[in-house]
């Protein structure tokens, strides 16, 4: 059914139609239901601007069908009405379709909503926005788009200053899977390897479902996430080749401290402001994070020192890695070195995903601290600290800990569980399953001997 079709359908009240809701009908029908959870549970009944953004193969384009559906269940026919951006030919023509969905609005409706799949696939998108808001005209109207160019829809909001209406929040990130809902749903077919498993899946739906119903990844699917990063940095310009060689530096450095300069001659680039850029655009897409230094003191990150370079979305790590991970048994042949390295970039994925949830100004903005004699793998925005340790940890190791950051606390996620004044260990599923969070699923309680509240542990 066509978007015009469907909008007819919606004005007559007509929803109780399976291919009315393809997306929902096939989310339903899936093995395993999976919630979303990004820090909007529910749409405001004000009008407004609502942004989301995230990478393509998390479900964006069905959760907004089923804020679409919530909306005319809820308020009734000539409520919400649905544009596609992928189908539309440019600007003009989204100014033209906004405005003839206007009319179609019922006056007795108490809330109004027009949902944009896929906005950022329209060429200044933000403009036609901007006329029709000045114009003074859908005033009334709540937008709720969804884009895959995250930098585009990102500037483009900040050039919609005081247009966005009166809401809380209008920004936000469309994060993956919780580790709750992938535990509660899939723990009996992995038991105490749920966590590689999750691990491998990056977060998505998709490679969840495929992980637990065949145990194994297929290829296609890091082929689609591929296909996406490279298809976005051509779009402004990018060479394919340097964009392959800046990926395989960071992802071959894993986690140790290389900077712009070293990215550069690593990778064959010209200079470090050349791969800056490179790693702008791949943080754009929500791939990539830069983790400079953190200055304990002055409270201030050190720019001009080493940093790393962490993917937050396993799934693009794994589609563009050398020796491609498609099982749990493969994760488990590789070596404690570069299982080591997973491992960080997992607790890096998931830091990444609880700031997003929060709506952190900068949810990508992850540190480390070093001395001459110690380092810490993670200083969060809100000031956390957390080591990383594949292996079996122990308090002695952090008895430095204490003289050093005397009004803090340090979480060590490692293999054995302990705890003194200033430190303390857990695994990596507590620390995964620990997110602070509602439980997906009401009134289902996570297993008391794995489960406490380490969320935030200072």
């Amino acid at each position: 059914m066509d978007v015009n079709e469907r909008n007819r359908k919606l004005a007559a009240g007509e929803i109780n139609r399976d291919d009315l809701w393809p997306k929902v009908e096939e989310w339903r029908n899936q093995p395993l239901n999976f919630k979303f959870n990004f820090g909007l549970d529910q749409l405001p009944e004000e009008p407004g601007m609502i942004f989301v953004r995230g990478p393509r193969q998390y479900g964006k384009s069905t959760w907004l069908e089923l804020a679409l559906l919530d909306t005319v269940e809820d308020f009734g026919k000539g409520s919400g009405y649905f544009l596609n951006g992928d189908e539309l030919i440019d600007a003009n023509d989204l100014e033209k379709n906004i405005l003839e969905v206007s009319t179609a609005f019922s006056k007795k409706a108490k809330v109004k909503r027009l949902f944009i799949d896929e906005i950022t696939s329209i060429i200044g998108w933000e403009k036609v926005l901007k006329k029709i808001v000045d114009r003074g005209e859908l005033k009334d109207v709540l937008f709720v788009t969804t884009g895959s160019n995250a930098a585009d829809l990102r500037r483009g909001v900040e050039r919609l200053p005081g247009r966005k209406g009166k809401l809380n929040r209008t920004d936000y990130i469309f994060t993956g899977i919780s580790y709750k809902d992938f535990y509660s749903q899939c723990s009996k077919t992995f038991e105490d390897k749920t966590w590689i498993a999750y691990l491998l899946t990056g977060g998505s739906p998709i490679a969840a479902k495929e992980i637990w119903q065949f145990e194994h990844i297929p290829d296609y699917f890091y082929e689609i996430n591929r296909d996406w990063v490279l298809g976005e940095l051509a779009k402004s310009g990018r060479s394919r080749s340097y964009v392959l060689s800046v990926l395989k530096t960071i992802l071959n450095k894993g986690i140790s401290r290389i900077g712009y300069l070293g990215l550069a001659k690593e990778s064959g680039l010209a200079n470090n402001t050349l791969a800056a850029e490179y790693v702008e655009q791949l943080s754009d897409l929500l791939c990539i994070t830069a983790s400079h230094q953190w200055d304990a003191d002055k409270e201030v990150t050190l720019q001009r020192k080493p940093c790393k370079f962490h993917p937050i979305n396993l799934s693009m790590a794994l589609s563009f890695y050398p020796n491609r991970l498609n099982s749990v048994h493969e994760f488990e042949q590789i070596s404690d070195q570069e299982k080591a390295k997973w491992l960080e970039w997992l607790v890096a994925q998931e830091l990444f995903r609880r700031q997003c949830i929060l709506g952190q100004k900068i949810p990508d903005n992850l540190h480390y601290w070093s001395s001459k004699e110690h380092e810490i793998d993670f200083v969060s925005s809100r000031g956390d600290l957390f080591e990383v340790k594949l292996g079996q940890s122990n308090p002695l190791e952090f008895a430095w800990f204490s003289k050093v950051f005397p009004k803090k606390k340090l979480l060590v996620i490692n293999k054995k569980e302990f705890e003194t004044s200033h430190v303390k260990g857990i695994t990596i599923e507590q620390f995964l399953l620990s997110d602070g969070f509602p439980h997906p699923y009401p009134g289902e309680v996570d297993d008391p001997n794995i489960y406490n509240d380490y969320s935030r542990f200072n």
